[in-house]
């Protein structure tokens, strides 16, 4: 019977530092049992980027399934050598912050030896190659993420620290936490969650006061391809909260695809989806058949580029489409007429059209998919 490396996640979710540090223990010693034997020490690790490891179930998304493609980092390999030692510096790192029961950023771990590592991307790579190795959350490697997501809207709650957060302000956002796995005490009236593609329509619905007008809801962005603390806080809101998760992009292949990771999730952060994937997302805008059926002026109309048309065709590939004819029909429909269109090409109707009118329309009767 075929086990998921993401169901593994669920079962060892409340694990405690003592647990985490057995198992870099046991990595440890299996080098350490390589070297006595006179054999070059490795590391292996899933293979994070195949689709090929992936599988889908309707119910979380993509997981990353067991026993697939694996890469192994040798010490007696000239290509691989610099990552076997980068590995072995972060495990050291996270070994200490464990054993103090302290908190490190991605980025102080880069500045602790900035000529090992090359590049902040690199210990980016490493920090969730070590999660996926070990089985464990982020977040159980006491390592934080430098949040670049925005929350707004009808929530309070308590940072792990006690900081009390407001996100009631309607003109200016607050920073998604550093540490969603510490938040407690979350207090909300919101009748639905909205996730927002881009920061500057999320900016235009705040300063429009879209919360307060409508109905009491939460505004979140991740400024595009969401970091994983913004996916950590939209799945956070819907396990807490129960209510509604709409998603407004852009009616271009990128904006669909920004959209399915909040839904299905990614495949190189397959091995976490129990935490990080919200089935229930619901596609509210910007259709492509709301382009013809709010007459958007043709110059407000890009036409798909060569790039676009082959993420389209990848798209309709991926194996969760099937279980969403309704999304099928509208990407077929952009291929069809060949032409994208942002969220502010609704302000071409009217300057206010998305949250006056739009918006409001939608929701009140039914507008998504």
């Amino acid at each position: 019977m075929e086990s998921n490396i993401s169901t593994q996640f669920t079962e060892i979710d409340k694990l405690q530092s003592q647990d985490v540090l057995t198992l870099i223990e046991n990595v440890i010693l299996g080098i350490v049992t390589s070297l006595a034997k006179d054999e070059a020490p490795v590391l292996v690790l899933p293979n994070r980027s195949s689709w090929a490891n992936v599988s889908f179930h309707s119910a979380v998304g993509l997981q990353m399934s067991q026993g697939n493609s694996v890469s192994t980092i040798r010490s007696d390999c000239s290509t691989s050598v610099t990552k076997f030692a980068q590995i072995l510096k972060v495990f050291s790192t996270i070994y200490k912050l464990l054993q103090s029961n302290a908190y490190a950023t991605k980025r102080d771990i880069y500045y602790n030896d900035t000529q090992l590592f090359g590049s902040q991307r690199a210990v980016d790579f490493i920090v969730d190659d070590i999660s996926c190795m070990l089985k464990v959350p982020r977040r159980t490697l006491h390592v934080l993420a430098t949040s670049k997501g925005l929350i707004s809207g009808d929530l309070r709650y308590l940072e792990q620290d006690g900081t009390r957060v407001d996100c009631h302000s309607s003109s200016t956002a607050i920073p998604v936490s550093s540490n969603v796995g510490g938040i407690r005490n979350i207090v909300s009236s919101a009748k639905f969650v909205l996730i927002v593609e881009k920061d500057a329509t999320f900016q235009r619905l705040l300063d429009d006061g879209f919360c307060t007008k409508l109905s009491p809801c939460i505004l979140i962005t991740g400024k595009g391809i969401p970091d994983v603390n913004s996916r950590l806080m939209v799945r956070k809101l819907w396990d807490t909260l129960h209510i509604p998760i709409f998603a407004l992009v852009d009616a271009d292949p990128y904006g669909i695809e920004i959209m399915c990771i909040y839904k299905y999730g990614s495949v190189s952060m397959s091995f976490e989806a129990h935490n990080l994937t919200v089935p229930s997302v619901l596609w509210l805008g910007l259709l492509p058949s709301d382009l013809q059926r709010l007459r958007v002026p043709e110059n407000m109309l890009i036409p798909l580029t060569q790039r676009d048309q082959s993420k389209l065709t990848s798209l309709l590939k991926r194996p969760y489409l099937t279980s969403q004819p309704a999304w099928q029909r509208e990407m077929e429909l952009m291929q069809e007429n060949k032409v994208k269109a942002e969220i502010q090409s609704l302000e071409s109707i009217a300057p206010d059209f998305l949250s006056h009118v739009y918006l409001p329309n939608k929701l009140r009767y039914g507008g998504w998919i």
